[in-house]
């Protein structure tokens, strides 16, 4: 009896372990309700995530994580869909250094519409599926969940309102990030040639005309308030004519972009003297005859007149602020206006409370062109981020991640012969020798120069990658050249590449046309095929259990298995087979698999190994490692995501030691 009770608690225990280890972070639920449109239905599909859990977007670059997709089964009798399946909020939009890209992503809860035209008077079940990938900062998961709903004929549903669709904008750090950016903005446009000289002008206006030093504080603080007020404005009306719905279209489509690249151009050769952007000189002599009348409204028309004034020199650096926030935010083009407008303010007030400091101003000249001039090559280089992004999207191949550096490297040694003096432009004066500031802004400007130069062998540049074209478009990578050029060397010795060749006693690996392993690493990404390949070379089992949009997986190729020791053992004392659990190349009939875990069909690659490491293994989330001897057993506990390559070699030590031991015993 004892035996028996001791028995089916190890069991409820190792059943509970594997229940717990079935990760299921999002809870799904359906709502309907009649539109004004007769016949027609809005179905809400709602995701609740748990706290520090995202999901992906439905809209995803390729070659980046899985993104949210819904399938709907046809019933054409009964209705039929209006448009796609969308969210309601707008994602948060992060640049991800794995991928390599800007991903788009929801937290806590996010609403999904979808719209469906009714075909019969009658109730029927409207079933589909949703698939998506959640993550946490530790692990990922793919899953896979079937809703159904009946729908009652014509008649009207309630349905949760999803709430404002500004609730979801990212108001994180990224924000606080913007803000500072903008603030910095605002301090470069300072030292620009039309706004630097109307510092004294305008503190010593306000002097002359008050009565007392007070008044003329006070009147200060109103200007420097509205001056505030004014690009505030700006940004907020941006915020509403832009807004959330175009979010999409301003990020992908070539017309915004390069639209965008082409005003940069244009601001960069304002800055070089080529031509001056200004407005109709009868909006500042209007609002001057409105500054002349004194007091609280003379003070806002002389904050006015500056903004106007200024125009030639601020606007670029306003239009790429408010650039950098058309992505479809509503708070970010007014917080970008609002960092702008506080430092560009502060040295009014400032200089108005504290008017002794005028005298130790450095004088206007010919620095403050080469402010212009530098601002003008930052904002040359920042343009080709725009014509990059419509490149990528539209697969047009003119501006590859090496032509892409390759222009930056030549723009900014520019900039740096520029500082040294050895470049000159129109405007610019005599100068007979050069500042300890240019001195340095210079050896600044070539070291980043220098650091560029790498990138177009193949480096990675982690530090600038969110400027950069991703490296899938690099046409010239030394590295993969290097390691092609000692196969051929091996090769041709009669060596066979023997670090990990599996040519020799195996067959070649399935799916190798369009699947392959970091690092040079050769393997299988068939189960089957790799144990019978693993048997034939008496070595143990490495099961990689991966996937296209895991972003965990990369982290660990890139610091983990990057390692040289870890790179030695997996080359020399395992067989690995990557089973790629996300990706969707179908199988033929044959090998088709009926689930024995939700007894559904399993038709290709991916359904297939998701659903053999959630059988064998009760795991659902990647990257999963399992080490297995000749007769499918694990040699220890599999590990999952952990950047400690000392810890990772430690497990792939221990399973060899455990796999030595059981080939002792036959």
């Amino acid at each position: 009896m004892k035996k028996s009770l001791l028995l089916l608690f190890l069991f409820l225990c190792t059943g509970l372990q594997s229940f717990a280890q079935l990760t299921k972070p999002v809870i799904w639920n359906l709502n309907q309700r009649s539109l004004s449109n007769k016949g027609e239905i809005e179905l809400s599909i709602t995701a609740k995530i748990q706290s520090g859990w995202h999901i992906y977007s439905t809209k995803l670059p390729d070659g980046g994580p899985v993104k949210t997709s819904f399938t709907f089964t046809p019933d054409s009798s009964c209705f039929r869909l209006i448009g796609e399946t969308t969210p309601l909020s707008a994602p948060t939009k992060e640049f991800d250094k794995i991928f390599n890209m800007d991903l788009e992503f929801f937290s806590k809860e996010v609403v999904f519409v979808q719209k469906i035209r009714l075909l019969t008077p009658k109730s029927f079940e409207i079933k589909g599926s949703v698939e998506y990938q959640s993550c946490n900062d530790e692990t990922c998961t793919l899953d896979e969940h079937d809703f159904s709903m009946k729908i009652q004929g014509t008649e009207d549903s309630l349905v949760n309102n999803p709430g404002n669709k500004d609730s979801q904008e990212n108001t994180g750090h990224g924000l606080w990030w913007f803000l500072i950016f903008s603030f910095i903005a605002g301090l470069a446009a300072i030292l620009t040639p039309c706004v630097f000289p109307m510092i004294p002008m305008t503190v010593s206006f306000f002097m002359n005309s008050s009565k007392s030093k007070a008044q003329a504080r006070m009147q200060a603080f109103i200007y420097g308030g509205s001056i505030i007020l004014i690009y505030t404005l700006i940004g907020t009306l941006v915020a509403l004519t832009l807004g959330a719905d175009f979010a999409n279209w301003i990020s992908t489509h070539w017309i915004p972009n390069v639209l965008f690249f082409i005003v940069f151009v244009l601001f960069a050769f304002s800055f070089f003297g080529a031509f001056e952007i200004i407005l109709p000189g009868s909006w500042g002599n209007q609002t001057d005859r409105f500054a002349d009348k004194g007091g609280i409204s003379g003070a806002f028309f002389m904050a006015l007149t500056l903004v106007l004034v200024s125009f030639s020199c601020t606007g670029p650096i306003v239009g790429a602020i408010l650039v950098e926030s058309a992505g479809g935010m509503v708070v970010k083009p007014i917080i970008g206006m609002l960092g702008f407008s506080l430092a560009f303010a502060l040295p009014f007030t400032l200089f108005a409370l504290f008017p002794q400091w005028l005298s130790n101003l450095p004088k206007s000249g010919g620095w403050l062109n080469s402010v212009k001039v530098v601002l003008g090559f930052v904002e040359l280089a920042l343009g080709l981020k725009f014509l990059s992004i419509a490149d990528q999207t539209y697969h047009w191949r003119i501006l590859d991640r090496e032509v892409y550096i390759a222009f930056w490297i030549v723009i900014f040694t520019m900039m740096g012969f520029y500082l040294l003096g050895k470049m000159k432009f129109a405007h610019d004066s005599e100068t007979k020798h050069i500042t300890v500031p240019r001195l340095m802004m210079s050896i600044i400007t070539f070291t980043f120069v220098v650091y560029l130069i790498p990138g177009m062998f193949g480096a990675p540049l982690k530090a600038i990658s969110g400027y950069l074209p991703p490296m899938t478009s690099h046409d010239f990578d030394l590295h993969k050249i290097i390691r092609d050029e000692v196969k051929l060397v091996d090769h041709a010795a009669g060596n066979g590449y023997q670090l990990n060749s599996t040519s020799a006693v195996c067959e070649k690996p399935k799916f190798s046309e369009f699947l392959e392993l970091p690092h040079g690493l050769e393997g299988f990404f068939d189960f089957e095929q790799g144990l019978a390949c693993a048997k034939a070379r008496n070595k143990p089992v490495f099961i990689d259990f991966t996937g296209h949009g895991c972003v965990n997986c990369r982290e660990m190729e890139a610091n983990v298995w990057s390692d040289p020791r870890v790179l030695d053992k997996l080359k020399n004392e395992f067989v690995i087979i990557a089973l790629y659990v996300d990706d969707k190349t179908a199988l033929p009939e044959s090998e088709w698999i009926t689930s024995s875990y939700d007894h559904k069909v399993k038709k290709n690659i991916g359904k297939k190994f998701a659903d053999f490491q959630i059988s064998r293994f009760g795991v659902n989330a990647q990257p999963y490692y399992v080490l297995l001897d000749h007769d499918q057993q694990l040699l220890i506990k599999p590990t999952a995501r952990d950047l400690n390559p000392d810890h990772f070699i430690d497990f792939l030590d221990r399973g060899l030691a455990e796999f030595k031991i059981r080939q002792a015993k036959k």
